[in-house]
Formats: C-alpha cells, sequence, structure tokens
C-alpha cells in the first residue's frame, strides 16, 4: 500500500510537470504547425533566469519575471528566424529550432559553467505538506503540480471562451479571412511562439528549484517533451494532459517494480528455462523504466497514429 500511495504521488507530480513543459509544444504545433526542437531550451533559460533573479529581486518575483523575458525570446526568434523558413516545410523549421537549442546551450555554459547551479526552494516553502507512511512530503511538489493544473485550466478557457482565442484558432484555418477583418496575422503567430516558449520558462523557473537546474536538463526532458505530444496527439492540450499523466505514472511505478518476465513464467514452472535463455526474459521492469515512454509511444504510432486524443483526420 505504501509503494502504490508514494508512486501514485510522485507519479501525479512528474506527469504535471511533464505537462507543464509540453504545454507550450503542444500550443505551438496546434496553432502554428511548427515542430520547436528548442522548446525544452526555453525551459532551461527559465531556470537559469529565475536562479539569477532570485539574488536581485527575490523568488517569487523571478518566477514571475523570467517567463516574461523568455516569451520575448521566444518572440524574436520566431520573428527574426522561424518566420524566414515557414514557407519551406518541416524540415527546415526542425533543423532551425535544433541549432537555436544548441546556441542556447552553449550560451548557457559559457555564462555559467559546464555544472549544475544552487537553485534552491526558499525556507518558506521548503516544509511538509503531509506526511505519508511517516515520511514527510513537500510542500513544494503539490505547488509543481498546482501550477501545471491552473495553467491547464487558463489555457483552455483562452483558447474557447475568449475573444483572443476564437482569432487565434480562425488564423490557423482561415488566415486571409482573419486579415481581411483587421487582424495582423503573422503578429498573432508571433504571440503564440511568444507564450509557449515564455510557459516552458515558467515550468522551468517553478520545477528549477526543486529539480536540479544544469546545462544538460533541457536535453534530459526534450525527448520526453516530444514522446508526451506525439502519444497525446499533435496539437491537442487535453490529449497532452492526458498522456503527461499516463507517462508520469507508468515511469513512477516502474521503477519500483523489481521483477521480469522470468518471475512470471516461475509462476508456470519454467522459470530456470526462462533463465537459461537469459536477454529480455531476465531483465527487471525497474532497468526498463527509462525505456517504457517510447514503447509506449511506438504501441500508439502503431494503434492510433493520430494519439490518444489528436484528430482522426488531420
Amino acid at each position: 500500500m505504501e509503494f502504490f500511495t508514494v508512486s501514485l504521488l510522485n507519479g501525479t507530480v512528474y506527469g504535471l510537470l511533464l505537462f507543464m513543459v509540453s504545454a507550450g509544444l503542444t500550443l505551438i504545433f496546434g496553432m502554428m504547425g511548427v515542430l520547436n526542437f528548442a522548446h525544452t531550451s526555453f525551459y532551461m533559460v527559465g531556470a537559469y533566469l529565475a536562479y539569477s533573479l532570485e539574488k536581485v529581486i527575490g523568488f517569487w518575483p523571478a518566477i514571475i519575471v523570467s517567463p516574461l523575458i523568455v516569451g520575448v525570446l521566444g518572440a524574436l526568434v520566431e520573428r527574426y528566424l522561424l518566420r524566414r523558413v515557414h514557407r519551406y516545410g518541416h524540415g527546415h523549421q526542425l533543423l532551425l529550432t535544433f541549432g537555436v537549442s544548441f546556441i542556447i546551450a552553449e550560451l548557457i555554459k559559457l555564462f555559467y559553467g559546464n555544472y549544475p547551479v544552487n537553485y534552491r526552494i526558499p525556507d518558506s516553502l521548503s516544509f511538509s505538506a503531509f506526511s505519508v507512511f511517516g515520511a514527510d512530503y513537500p510542500f513544494y511538489r503539490l505547488l509543481i503540480g498546482g501550477t501545471s493544473i491552473l495553467m491547464f485550466v487558463l489555457i483552455y478557457l483562452l483558447l474557447t471562451r475568449t475573444r483572443v482565442g476564437i482569432v487565434v484558432r480562425s488564423a490557423i484555418y482561415k488566415p486571409r479571412m482573419v486579415e481581411a477583418l483587421g487582424h495582423n496575422v503573422p503578429m498573432v503567430f508571433m504571440g503564440v511562439f511568444a507564450v509557449g516558449a515564455g510557459l516552458a520558462g515558467l515550468a522551468g523557473a517553478v520545477a528549477g528549484a526543486f529539480y536540479t537546474t544544469n546545462p544538460n536538463m533541457a536535453l534530459e526532458l526534450g525527448v520526453l517533451v516530444f514522446v508526451v505530444v506525439v502519444v497525446g496527439g499533435l496539437g491537442s492540450l487535453e490529449g497532452a494532459m492526458l498522456a503527461s499523466l499516463l507517462i508520469g505514472l507508468i515511469s513512477s511505478f516502474a521503477v519500483g517494480i523489481d521483477y521480469s518476465l522470468a518471475d512470471l513464467f516461475g509462476l508456470f514452472g519454467a522459470r530456470e528455462w526462462a533463465e537459461s535463455l537469459g536477454g529480455l526474459l531476465t531483465l527487471k521492469v525497474s532497468s526498463l523504466s527509462a525505456t517504457i515512454p517510447f514503447l509506449l509511444m511506438l504501441l500508439i504510432l502503431l494503434l492510433r497514429p493520430s494519439g490518444l486524443m489528436g484528430d482522426r483526420d488531420a
């Protein structure tokens, strides 16, 4: 029971963190059709900016200001780089953002060094929310999860209940009509990209204080975030939330399972035969925990290429 409860809590919080990072990428692809390989680089920049600003203006102001700066950086990338290659398709966009991610990573190493920085949770937030089987559960984990849920609600309401959301969604399918009504479509797309980058920056600013802030943090989450977006369905915000929670829970439970297929065969008296074959039959689930999300993505692509909640006709 202890293993189930702790894994459930940790998996949910980790899944919500994945959503915080993937929400902006989902928004950018869903609204603009841009595969932004540099998205987790904006996540890393948000963490490092919050670390630097915290020393000057304090923790909470740094959490607010750093995503705004990252959003401005995203707007500049879209305006002066991405906009020039839109007409060439996804290949050029992917190569360009791939290059941007390398530049950002090298700049981080140049200014902060190739090692983790001391970005920590402030003492005022470093306390236990409750106890689980005698162990204290950090309040800051709940803060990360709450921030993610709030982000989901606000984005959903913005896109479905406001005039801004109507204009943005209309600009995707009927850009000429939107321009005829007096709206600047390139400016709308630049705003969407800026918001997506800013959301990644917010995720970095909040999560960077709890997890390690280091020059490899973008690489550590980069591939997994794309897995979330693919499993959930390209451009689907609800799908990204579902996929994030699913991957978070699967990863959390898998880490603590020390069983293999040989143990399963042992129920039928064939353990020695399975162990004699070795290979995958003797690998424990915990040793495969990092691979399971990719196996899930492969399964989803085979059975439902559009993702869990993606558009079948897209």
